[in-house]
């Protein structure tokens, strides 16, 4: 829940303060308008995606696809950084912090929800 608020935050920026995003994350590039919305609604979808994993723990289809978002989002952060270099070093180690603590923190409570009877639910006739 942490981390997709914080999420919400970077939504703002992509659609209304976007000279914000620019400075916090992509600061070594010129930005349009629509590069900004387009990051808001990326980050949008892993926000939703934050919020209903953390509802629906036991669900495991949407926690994988929920850590998949974290490796993508530091795929592309590090795609940025190196290769394409429009992003700052202090940019990437925010960005790369909570992205890499995610993953962690989700690879450590991968069995941690679900069924933990063992049992699964048995129709009844």
């Amino acid at each position: 829940m942490l981390v997709g608020s914080l999420r919400l935050a970077s939504v703002w920026f992509g659609f209304f303060k976007m000279w914000a995003l620019r400075v916090a994350v992509f600061s070594q590039t010129e930005m349009t308008d629509v590069h900004g919305r387009t990051f808001g609604v990326w980050t949008l979808l892993t926000c939703t995606l934050c919020f209903l994993c953390a509802l629906n723990l036991e669900n495991r289809p949407l926690y994988l696809a929920t850590f998949l978002s974290f490796i993508y989002a530091l795929s592309h952060f590090l795609t940025e950084y190196l290769i394409y270099q429009t992003m700052a070093a202090t940019n990437l180690s925010t960005v790369g912090f909570f992205a890499g603590m995610s993953i962690v923190w989700m690879l450590l409570q991968w069995n941690s929800h679900g069924d933990q009877s063992g049992c699964h639910a048995v129709k009844q006739s």
